[in-house]
């Protein structure tokens, strides 16, 4: 339950689902992989749900556009949850887990710290950052099936948005995260969504996600620990509304620089799994006739 009500803190402070930390620090804990993986996606809907509810409340929320996001990360779920399913029979969820988090993390981590940290620089020198350009991406929104997402002030194709939910679908199945820390900055420089809504999107969306993940997960791959689970979501909803307060008194810079540590961190540390030497490397199992 501490664990969860840490997890869920930071889900809140940052907008992101927790998965990302949850599932390795269970992995570490002797947990399998595959039940970590999926018994988070749980927690990771309960603790956005707690922290939605607290961002609604200041109208930091585009449903609009979490709905479209989350109708790209359901497909992005059926996909995930098959090729899960797939990994685990063939014995290697372990391999491809650790692998994941440490392609996904080490990277998106390395380059948020390059962006953070030189934005911090250049406001202790008092210098001005370099200027944002208005132009946005014609491939991205020069397509078709447009909609207008009043919230964030938006006319663009619904395409973007379903590729990026369903990206966060596959992720969430596989690796046992929301997708946050992909959608979060995704959302803000590709979809060049309004700050003040990111963060409460990107948990609606969640929310979404990870809640048809666990179903899915639970009836295809038998991997749902729902006591593990509801000790997680208690905790869990508990710290997201604490981390939604919490997140009106920091710096965005400040809260970017934590961020990309923590992602940089994880990943590396669930990269330094795949070197280490098993404390069993042999099991003997009984062979059935």
């Amino acid at each position: 339950m501490a664990a969860g009500a840490l997890v869920g803190f930071v889900s809140g402070l940052f907008g992101i689902g927790g998965g990302f930390l949850m599932t390795p620090i269970l992995v570490f804990l002797g947990i399998p992989a595959p039940v970590a993986v999926a018994s988070m996606a749980g927690h990771v809907a309960a603790s956005s749900t707690s922290g939605v509810l607290a961002y609604s409340a200041r109208r930091g929320v585009d449903f609009r556009m979490g709905g479209v996001l989350a109708a790209g990360g359901a497909v992005g779920a059926l996909v995930g949850v098959e090729v899960f399913r797939f990994l685990r029979l063939a014995g290697q969820a372990d391999l491809v887990v650790a692998l994941s988090y440490l392609v996904f993390l080490g990277t998106i981590g390395s380059l948020m710290l390059w962006e953070s940290v030189g934005a911090l620089i250049r406001r202790q020198r008092g210098e001005v950052g370099p200027a944002h350009t208005q132009r946005r991406p014609l491939l991205l929104y020069g397509l078709p099936f447009r909609m207008r997402f009043p919230q964030s002030r938006l006319y663009i194709s619904v395409l973007p948005p379903l590729g990026l939910g369903a990206l966060a679908g596959v992720l969430s199945a596989v690796m046992g995260v929301g997708g946050g820390f992909i959608l979060v900055p995704a959302m803000i420089y590709l979809l060049r969504m309004p700050a003040s809504v990111v963060v409460g999107t990107s948990l609606f969306q969640i929310i979404l996600t990870t809640s048809l993940t666990t179903l899915l997960q639970a009836g295809r791959n038998q991997t749902v620990d729902i006591v593990l689970t509801g000790l997680l979501v208690i905790g869990g909803v508990l710290g997201g509304q604490l981390g939604a307060r919490a997140s009106s008194r920091i710096r965005a810079e400040e809260l970017r620089v934590v961020l990309a540590l923590l992602i940089l961190a994880i990943g590396l540390a669930m990269g330094a799994t795949l070197t280490l030497t098993p404390g069993d490397p042999y099991v003997l199992l009984p062979v059935g006739g």
